[in-house]
């Protein structure tokens, strides 16, 4: 799975504890998101996880959170049609956005949890905590979680359209 996070010492440790646990289905690139259309062929991946990413929370960062539509749509370049996105955040603002974003494009909900450890059973997938997430920097142990699948409404520049006027909209609410 491509990292975003291109510090040395986290991937070291991802390579480190994926050979112990001699899991052959894993790599890492250290590159920017945007090259990942380089290493991956169409319809290659079948899930992307996106966890504990930065939520660049100002409104002007909106275009550099990984769920944006301009990441969605590259995402879809090597995604399998019936492929599917993680996020799992402790940003309150990060799962909100991107509940917008999958509202506005009209992507499928799979899971929509706005506090996973709330839940009275979870997958083992969800159960496995970052460093990161153990770290409960937000102080609030309340992980928000998304699994849904992209649409091809991403490429509607209509679409493209009306979600910068949304978020304008809600830029000026907020300010």
């Amino acid at each position: 799975f491509p990292s975003h996070d291109i510090k040395g010492n986290r991937i070291w440790v991802g390579a480190r504890k994926a050979l112990d646990e001699s899991l052959n289905n894993v790599r890492f690139l250290r590159a920017q998101i945007e090259q990942l259309t380089d290493f991956f062929a169409p319809e290659e991946v079948a899930e992307i996880w996106i966890t504990f990413p930065d939520p660049q929370l100002r409104f002007s960062k909106a275009k550099k959170r990984l769920t944006h539509p301009r990441f969605l749509r590259l995402y879809q370049h090597f995604l399998h049609p019936i492929g599917v996105v993680h996020l799992k955040t402790d940003s309150p603002d990060l799962y909100q956005f991107t509940k917008l974003v999958i509202e506005h494009y009209q992507c499928q909900v799979h899971t929509d949890s706005d506090h996973v450890y709330a839940q009275p059973a979870i997958s083992a997938d969800l159960r496995i905590k970052t460093y990161y997430e153990s770290l409960d920097i937000a102080g609030s142990n309340r992980i928000h979680y998304l699994c849904f699948s992209l649409s091809p409404d991403l490429a509607s520049p209509e679409k493209e359209s009306s979600f910068k006027e949304k978020l304008a909209d809600i830029t000026n609410l907020t300010q």
